[in-house]
């Protein structure tokens, strides 16, 4: 996919979803946003189910380096926006991409099915691979990787309901020891440099 058209996908998701968005700022105002876990020894073991539909574990991602990101194919803003920074950061350095794995974690396994979480990860690329369960495999892996996620309600909004979560960016590396987390707010160019520097 171009960087075009990229943006022009984020740019209908981010119009879709105004009025989903302005609920949610409406239902936060008073309320402290939830912060991140702070960047640790965070990971374990799981077992969930990928894009096409194949039940996989942490191990079948050893040898390679794991991009984990935590999010949802209904997020208005934050999701698209970050998927869009690490493909563009994959597109600055593609020889990352001979080294290491996006992921996508579903925060929502009520909406994201395999099928959705496929449609969603193709416009940003072959390389991304999507994951998702029941909400009990989910809720035990957000507790193992030390990910807040909640469901807040849009009782005015077609979608009914979004997820607050937090949303760092974990590294693993090929022996599936964690390596570094990086914020959503990095830039493509930024992201590609810490990438580079680290996965060899």
């Amino acid at each position: 996919m171009t960087n075009r058209m990229r943006t022009l996908f984020l740019g209908l998701i981010a119009l879709a979803a105004a009025v989903a968005t302005a609920a949610v700022m409406l239902l936060a105002m008073g309320t402290p946003a939830p912060r991140p876990a702070a960047a640790g020894d965070v990971g374990g073991a799981f077992t969930l189910t990928d894009q096409d539909g194949r039940r996989v574990t942490e191990a079948d991602f050893r040898g390679r380096y794991l991009l984990l990101f935590f999010g949802f194919t209904n997020c208005p803003d934050v999701c698209p926006m970050t998927l869009g920074r690490i493909a563009d950061a994959l597109d600055i350095a593609p020889a990352l991409k001979e080294k290491l794995t996006p992921v996508l974690v579903s925060v929502d396994p009520e909406r994201d099915t395999p099928a959705n979480l496929k449609a969603y990860l193709a416009f940003f690329g072959p390389e991304f691979r999507g994951l998702t369960g029941s909400p009990e495999e989910i809720a035990a892996v957000l507790k193992a990787y030390k990910v807040y996620a909640k469901r807040t309600e849009l009782p005015d909004s077609a979608l009914e309901y979004t997820m607050d979560h937090s949303s760092l960016i974990f590294l693993y590396g090929p022996d599936g020891a964690f390596i570094t987390a990086f914020d959503p707010s990095l830039d493509a160019a930024g992201l590609a440099a810490e990438l580079t520097k680290t996965v060899r």
